[in-house]
């Protein structure tokens, strides 16, 4: 079985398990005090061109997206999320535990606009109950979304500049960010994000980490006690080094963007490649993450050898699903997909 239904099936990038090794018996600080988390925040600010942004390594996106939001938001506070978006549907309610509402806006490509955001905040003050109903007090994006689209610089400055206008704070996910800073369509980087963003997180685990999340905090506020939070919520990994080690390899000598473009590479193929065949897509997704639409006969016979990820039924014999690639995709593993999709819709199967 060749596994497409998600981007971290693999284990970490042979760097970085050779780094490990390598420092193993090195007797360091704990709870993220070492000398290489020291060092891989120093080089995340300098990447960032944010020489005052604090830098936590926390262990996956799930803790982080609670942590942050939680740390950032009063008792009364929710946060204004995507309908898709990961904290309303695949986190197990993992935000309102905490007390807090994800506030749920509708979205078609799994992306938010500056106008939404305006008009529902606008709306929410204008109620004359507004002080009954839950405040919004954060905006959670994520780049690349659930879809595999991406902001692009003027989506995201006009966001910030909402967020700015009405006091509240923008949290961008970047689970799979280095997916998006690498594709073909994109215009941020990550001076970007540190200029528009109050906190966001570079994405590890899915982006050749064994494991692990970097947020970024460039807003002064969130910066006090968010230590406090992180051990709070379970996220203070005594053994803090093997983050910092991880994110120091990615990080060094450009590695990071590098596997990012690898996994962009294929994504580009397998998708242009379906589409030579006639394959049409649910969504126009441009990063590692694409959404073809196959009949049930054509998936069932897949399935059979491909792992991929069931998205929704398009009609009564057409489904669309998801494929993912990663910085550890094989270009062997696309091409054999591509051989047998090409062989299944030539087979007579409706396509």
């Amino acid at each position: 079985m060749i596994r497409f239904n998600s981007d971290y099936t693999e284990g970490a990038h042979p760097q970085i398990l050779k780094r490990l090794t390598e420092t193993n018996m090195e007797q360091t600080a704990g709870y993220g005090e070492d000398e290489y988390c020291k060092l891989a925040a120093d080089k995340i600010r300098e990447l960032c061109k944010a020489e005052d942004a604090y830098i936590q390594f926390l262990v996956g996106g799930t803790q982080t997206n609670t942590t942050v939001i939680a740390s950032a938001l009063r008792p009364y506070q929710g946060v204004i999320s995507a309908d898709t978006g990961h904290i309303n549907v695949h986190e197990t309610g993992a935000v309102e535990a905490t007390g807090h509402k994800v506030i749920a806006l509708p979205s078609a490509d799994g992306k938010l606009t500056a106008e939404q955001i305006d008009a529902y905040i606008t709306g929410h003050y204008k109620d004359e109950a507004h002080e009954h109903i839950v405040q919004p007090g954060m905006v959670y994006i994520s780049n690349p979304t659930e879809y595999g689209t991406i902001y692009k610089k003027h989506e995201l400055e006009a966001i910030s500049k909402v967020c700015k206008k009405h006091q509240v704070y923008l949290f961008l996910d970047g689970a799979r960010l280095g997916y998006g800073l690498a594709c073909r369509e994109n215009d941020l980087d990550l001076p970007h994000l540190a200029k528009y963003c109050d906190v966001f997180y570079i994405g590890g685990t899915k982006v050749g980490a064994l494991f692990g999340e970097a947020v970024v905090i460039t807003n002064d506020v969130l910066k006090k006690d968010f230590r406090y939070n992180i051990k709070q919520r379970g996220g203070m990994l005594a053994k803090g080094r093997l983050l910092g080690i991880q994110f120091l390899t990615l990080f060094e000598d450009n590695l990071y963007f590098q596997i990012s473009a690898h996994a962009a590479m294929l994504a580009d193929r397998l998708r242009e490649r379906l589409e030579e065949f006639g394959v049409k897509f649910k969504i126009d997704s441009p990063t590692n993450q694409i959404f073809p639409i196959l009949s049930d006969k054509v998936l069932e016979e897949l399935g059979k050898e491909y792992a991929y990820s069931y998205d929704c039924r398009i009609d009564k014999e057409h489904s669309a699903v998801r494929f993912c690639v990663s910085w550890a995709t094989k270009e062997e593993s696309v091409e054999a997909l591509l051989v047998r999709v090409e062989e299944l819709l030539n087979s007579g199967l409706v396509g």
